[in-house]
C-alpha cells in the first residue's frame, strides 16, 4: 500500500515537508486489516511547510499541486489532490493538533526511507473525533489489537 506513494514520500523527504500519515493507511500500518483508496496527512500548517508540500507534489508529478497557493492551502481543512494517486492534504483534522501530533510520531521503514506516522493513540484519538462508522471500526480494531498483544505478555 505504500508503495503506490513511494516516490510521493521521497519528494516530501526531499523538500523538508513536516507532515504526519494519519487516517486510513495510518489504521492498517498499526495493524487494522482493512482497505483504503487514498492517503490521509496531515501538515504543519505554516506558509513556508505548504509552500514546500506543493513543490514536492510537483516534483512527484501531482499536477493538480499548481492549480492552488499555499495561502489558498492554509485555508482549507482539507484538500484532495487527485492524479495518479489521491491524497488528501489536512491542515487541522478532529482531535489532534499537528503541534501536539509531531513530538509523539512514530516512523515508518519504507523504501530506505522514514515516513512519518502518527502514534497510534493520536490515530485513535483522530478517530473517536470524526466518528464516522469506519473510523470507529478502526478504533474497535486497534483496541482489540493492544487487549491481543497484552494478553501476549508475560505476567
Amino acid at each position: 500500500m505504500l508503495d503506490r506513494y513511494r516516490d510521493v514520500f521521497a519528494c516530501l523527504d526531499a523538500h523538508e515537508v513536516r507532515y504526519l500519515v494519519i487516517g486510513g493507511i495510518a489504521a492498517i500500518v498499526h495493524g487494522v486489516p482493512r482497505m483504503t483508496f487514498d492517503l490521509d496527512i496531515l501538515i504543519e500548517a505554516t506558509p513556508d511547510n505548504a509552500q514546500r508540500l506543493l513543490d514536492a507534489f510537483l516534483d512527484a508529478r501531482l499536477g493538480t499541486a499548481a492549480l492552488i497557493t499555499a495561502d489558498e492551502l492554509l485555508a482549507l481543512e482539507v484538500t484532495v489532490f487527485h492524479d495518479r494517486v489521491r491524497i488528501d492534504v489536512q491542515t487541522r483534522t478532529p482531535g489532534i493538533s499537528f503541534a501536539d501530533a509531531w513530538p509523539r510520531r512514530e516512523a515508518v521503514e519504507h523504501a530506505g526511507m522514514k515516513v512519518p506516522l502518527a502514534s497510534r493513540e493520536d490515530l485513535i484519538a483522530s478517530k473517536l473525533a470524526a466518528g464516522r462508522p469506519v473510523d470507529l471500526e478502526d478504533v474497535r480494531m486497534l483496541r482489540l489489537a493492544d487487549e491481543d498483544q497484552a494478553g501476549d505478555r508475560p505476567a
